[in-house]
């Protein structure tokens, strides 16, 4: 019996499920190995059906990467926080985009294909140094705030990939205090000290 294709029944949630399979193809294979057809055999659906929707590949991983809709005030009040505890709330912050299952997907799949793509490579800088870094940047009263920025980027990358990426020992099953008491202190030093 083959998989069914074209409409869906009423009142299923197309949109959503291609969604969601194409999270689920972009982060176990990366940007370049996942297709159009893929996404639709996985969401059981006919390949026109995904263009229909997000039109190209392109447009479809765009979709896929959009954050929670209150990132921006997120990242606002950890702009407003207090100097002396802002590496722990990043770093907190930072984890608990990842540790949210909905957005771990996204955010697996913009790391995992920001190695070859550069369309995902764009995305994960502008997340890092633009949406999450850069608010803080901006209310640093230090010298050499962008460098600072970013050198507290590269400690949070480093994280996602080991500890969920590549998923080395013993940070990928640390519980998520210990990784907060072992790296808040380096971000602190860059954006405080």
């Amino acid at each position: 019996m083959s998989p069914r294709t074209g409409r869906r029944p009423a009142g299923s949630d197309t949109r959503q499920l291609i969604l969601k399979k194409a999270g689920t193809a972009f982060s176990e294979q990366g940007y370049d190995k996942t297709s159009l057809r893929a996404i639709a055999r996985l969401a059981k659906v006919d390949p026109a059906l995904v263009t229909h929707y997000f039109g190209t590949k392109d447009q479809l991983f765009a979709t896929l990467m959009r954050l929670p809709d209150n990132l921006a005030s997120q990242v606002a009040a950890l702009a407003a926080a207090p100097s002396a505890d802002r590496g722990e709330r990043v770093v907190r912050f930072f984890l608990a985009l990842w540790e949210n299952e909905a957005t771990r997907q996204s955010l697996l799949a913009v790391f995992r294909s920001a190695v070859s793509q550069p369309q995902a490579a764009d995305s994960l800088r502008a997340f890092i140094s633009d949406a999450l870094l850069g608010p803080l940047a901006a209310t640093l009263d230090l010298p050499e705030p962008r460098l600072r920025a970013t050198l507290a980027g590269s400690q949070l990358i480093g994280l996602a990939i080991v500890r969920y990426i590549i998923r080395m020992e013993p940070l990928a099953s640390l519980d998520v205090e210990s990784v907060v008491f072992w790296l808040a202190p380096t971000l602190q030093r860059y954006l405080s000290a």
